[in-house]
């Protein structure tokens, strides 16, 4: 969608150039028929290096894309309008482009999720510390399996882990014979304060569509907005706060290995020489898990009784929860999974209803990025 964006943006840009070119004499222009004054051509100019360079910053910056594009655009057609007999095609273009404008301006606003998620966001860096080394002393506490897991991620003699910001791509659905829905999303987690703030942005009915979970104070919730102003998801209650504990946990296990050496937190016992069970306790919440990991080191997949399965947040069933991994890479100097599935295991079969790419992360941030 956005690189359908960006080729409208830079078409459009780039057709404005010929009002310059008419009132210049550059080339012969006889579609155009009506007269275009210098300081007037001029004007067609500056409007299409706005629309050019909104197009750039749609790619590098989207943040501030709405301040540079919307200018750009009132221009564009207050200029169509004085040529209007040979330029009133391109108000189509500028409809168009009120579209994507009119969210960007929704998502300005104080109370949309993403200025709710980067003001939580802040909060929890303001308690940036410097963290001590994880020491093989460490390691010493844990099952066998989870401590070559931490030597094989690299979590050994590297900070422990206060804080991390992720990045995501992948594709959700909500039912078995549902359609796959692509999305994009940014992730913090902090484990001095356990907290979870998760900001997705996909589309729903053919409509942009953002969501944000927020796990902070054991308070669990899941909303969703099509177009930044129609609610279709506000889940909360006990199997909510439940449920974020395990995906916390999860987290924890997958993208923070360093974490796991929290004695204090998890209480760790042996399921055999390449699993391990945990329980994980939050909040006045016990969860508890089954980690399986191959000869490697890699951790290949997490098992959890304790989460909820429900497609409108209101309905809640008990399933077995399942998040295999694979496609270890280097990110940032620690070996992760950059591929994992979330599935239920359902009496009808497993269904994965998730599929995520890790792209970025970053550890101990004191800074929003």
């Amino acid at each position: 969608m956005r690189f359908l964006l960006l080729v409208l943006i830079l078409t459009h840009g780039a057709i404005h150039l010929m009002g310059f070119a008419k009132a210049f004499d550059f080339g012969d222009l006889r579609q155009l028929t009506q007269p275009i004054s210098r300081p007037v051509g001029l004007l067609w100019l500056l409007c299409s290096l706005g629309l050019i360079t909104s197009g750039i910053v749609l790619i590098i910056k989207p943040d501030i894309w709405l301040w540079v594009a919307a200018p750009a655009v009132l221009l564009s057609q207050a200029l169509i309008f004085s040529s209007w007999r040979d330029a009133k095609f391109g108000t189509l273009a500028n409809v168009i482009l009120l579209v994507p404008l009119a969210a960007a301006v929704l998502e300005a606003r104080p109370e949309s999720f993403r200025n709710q998620y980067r003001a939580a966001v802040r909060e929890g860096l303001a308690r940036s510390v410097d963290m001590p080394l994880v020491t093989e002393a460490d390691l010493q506490p844990l099952p066998a399996p989870v401590q070559q897991y931490l030597r094989y991620t690299g979590a050994l003699g590297k900070p422990r882990v206060q804080n991390f910001r992720a990045l995501f791509a992948g594709r959700f659905r909500n039912g078995f014979k549902s359609r796959w829905a692509p999305f994009r999303a940014e992730q913090y987690d902090f484990f001095d304060q356990p907290t979870r703030f998760f900001w997705m942005r996909s589309s729903l009915f053919g409509l942009p569509a953002q969501g944000l979970h927020v796990f902070r104070d054991s308070i669990a919730t899941m909303r969703i907005k099509v177009a930044s102003l129609f609610r279709v998801v506000d889940a909360q209650g006990p199997q909510m706060n439940q449920g974020e504990t395990v995906t916390l946990f999860n987290d924890l296990c997958l993208m923070a290995p360093a974490c796991l050496i929290d004695t204090q937190r998890i209480h760790w016992s042996s399921a055999g020489p390449l699993d391990a069970r945990a329980r994980f306790t939050h909040g006045g919440v016990t969860i508890s898990a089954l980690l399986s990991f191959n000869q490697a080191g890699e951790l290949t997949n997490f098992v959890s009784n304790d989460r909820f399965m429900s497609d409108d947040g209101q309905r809640y069933t008990s399933y077995p929860w399942s998040t295999p991994v694979r496609d270890y890479r280097e990110i940032d100097g620690r070996r992760l999974p950059s591929y994992g599935e979330a599935i239920w295991l359902t009496p009808e079969g497993q269904f994965s209803y998730g599929e995520f790419h890790l792209l970025e992360i970053e550890y101990n941030l004191r800074q929003l990025k």
